[in-house]
Parts: structure tokens; C-alpha cells; sequence
């Protein structure tokens, strides 16, 4: 059996519209990713999180007539004209296995792995981390995800307090948490992550170790470890709220950052960070330091 596709990259504001109308048309399935290597870190609750550019995507039966789905797209968007698209055929195929072979072990430093649970650890002895793709961000692909867990894998953190603020799929607390933590935060404003998160921590038997919780209910607790992995803006916001978050001594890592971002997050993060060089993974950046004993000293 054949199927066919239509894919388009939409602004945000036809994204929905055409969506809609796709599912309207019998489409059997509507997808909407990044279309511009846009990473979304910490969309608000109750919002459908939509980039600079969307790809949006429906996939129809074999047959169905395209110029007239074209059209019917043309008169629902119009005045504005439909997106560019593209058009084409598929073979039938075990769509479960090629999510399977899209997502594979991969390890972060020497002894921290992320493994999705149909793949076999290719080290049964090293921390493997259990997490399938899913609803919620956070898989270990991003570049930013990269350099948290490569800077966690690093880290001594058995008997130490996390938090990770902004924690998506909860990838960063699971991890310090096999890597020995006694206790991890994962704070989000999306109750979606939340979800996601307590269920990742139960299928790596870390969920009495964990709370996830909104930033409203995170006490007033200073971390051993703080890592944050969201954008830059709310890094810069939220500096004196993540300082106060941390102990004396305590370590701290920030990410989500572009490079013409660093300078800016350095100096908002410097009266109570000790700053560490910053490490590069492409265009994105990580910012760790370590908590002053009083602020500016």
C-alpha cells in the first residue's frame, strides 16, 4: 500500500490554519516540527508552541486528488497565499521501526548512556538512562541537551541535592539521580513536562528521588547542582532567582544559549557565579560556574 504526503514550512500564524484544514481533509495523520533549527525549551502551559518556521505535514491515502486539497487550503488562508509545499509518495512500512532506527543508544562522557527501552545497552555497566521519544523536549539529540549531559557525566554528584529548572522530558534530574544524587527538582511551567517527567523517573526506578514541580512550588532549597537548560532571555531573568537556588560552592550550568548570547548571560549570572570557560557545540553554547561565597566577592 501507498500512502502520499504534503509537507509545508508555514509561518506560526497559517501553522494552525493549515492543521486544521488538513485534518478537515481526511488527513490520517498532521504533524508540526521545526522547520528552521528552532529548539522551543519551555512553551506555557496550556499553549501549542509553534516556531519561526513550522513544518507542517499531513499524510493521506494514495488517490486522493492534491489540486483540489490545494485549493480548499487556498480559499481557508486566504488572503494569504499557501505555503510552499512539497508532494510526495510513500511506501508502506513498519512505522514503529523506523522510529527504531531513528533513535539509538548514545553515550555522553564516559559513563553515561541514554538508551531507549527496545535498544540493548552497548555497556550493561555504565549509568544507561531509559527514555523513549515522546510529547515532551528532551531526548539527548539537541546540542544543548548534549552539553548538559556531557557536563553532568563529568561531575561528582553522589549525596548531592539538583535542581534542573526547566526540565522537559526530566533527562537532566534522571540523570544526576543514576549518577548518585540523593534528591532531584525538576521545575517546569508546562504540565505536559511535568507528566513526562514523573513517568520517565518511575520506568528508571528514581521516582521516590524525584519532584517535579511548577516554579511556583519549588521551596526555598540552595542545590549542590543547578543546571538550566532553557533560553536566553529567561537564563537572564531569572539570574537572582537560580543564584538564590544555590549553595555555597555549588555548581551551576546554563544552556539554550547561542554564541552571540554568551556575554550577556556571563554578565548577569557574574555577581554570584564564578564563572567557568565556556564550552561550544556548534552555534549553541554552556555556561558553568561555580556559587560565590557573597555576591560580587
Amino acid at each position: 500500500m501507498t500512502w502520499v504526503q504534503i509537507e509545508f514550512d508555514a509561518s506560526p500564524g497559517s501553522a494552525q490554519s493549515l492543521s486544521e484544514s488538513l485534518q478537515e481533509a481526511g488527513a490520517l495523520a498532521v504533524t508540526l516540527q521545526d522547520g528552521a533549527e528552532e529548539p522551543i525549551f519551555e512553551p506555557h502551559p496550556g499553549t501549542t508552541p509553534l516556531w519561526h518556521i513550522t513544518r507542517v505535514t499531513g499524510l493521506f491515502e494514495a488517490g486522493l486528488d492534491m489540486e483540489r486539497l490545494i485549493d480548499a487550503l487556498q480559499a481557508r488562508l486566504a488572503p494569504e497565499p499557501v505555503p510552499p509545499h512539497q508532494i510526495r509518495e510513500l511506501r508502506d512500512q513498519v512505522w514503529e521501526r523506523v522510529c527504531m532506527d531513528q533513535f539509538r543508544p548514545m553515550r555522553f562522557g564516559e559513563r553515561l548512556w541514554v538508551c531507549p527501552h527496545w535498544s540493548t545497552p552497548p555497556d550493561p555497566a555504565a549509568v544507561n538512562l531509559r527514555l523513549d521519544p515522546g510529547l515532551a523536549f528532551g531526548t539527548g539529540t539537541h546540542p544543548t541537551t548534549r552539553l548538559c549531559l556531557e557536563w553532568l557525566g563529568r561531575r561528582r554528584v553522589v549525596g548531592s541535592q539538583l535542581i534542573d529548572y526547566g526540565c522537559g522530558s526530566g533527562i537532566l534530574a534522571i540523570a544526576g539521580l543514576l549518577l548518585g544524587a540523593v534528591h532531584a527538582w525538576a521545575v517546569d511551567t508546562d504540565p505536559q513536562a511535568l507528566t513526562a517527567t514523573r513517568q520517565n523517573a518511575r520506568e528508571n526506578r528514581v521516582a521516590e528521588r524525584l519532584s517535579a514541580v511548577p516554579p511556583e512550588a519549588l521551596p526555598d532549597i540552595q542545590a549542590d547542582v543547578l543546571l538550566a537548560n532553557i533560553l536566553a532571555q529567561p537564563l537572564t531573568e531569572l539570574a537572582p532567582t537560580l543564584a538564590g537556588h544555590l549553595g555555597c560552592g555549588a555548581r551551576i550550568a546554563l544552556s539554550g544559549i547561542l554564541r552571540e548570547q554568551v556575554a550577556a548571560i556571563v554578565e548577569a549570572y557574574r555577581p554570584w557565579v564564578q564563572v567557568d570557560p565556556v564550552t561550544y557545540r556548534g552555534d549553541w553554547a554552556l555556561v558553568t560556574g561555580r556559587r560565590l561565597r557573597e555576591p560580587g566577592a
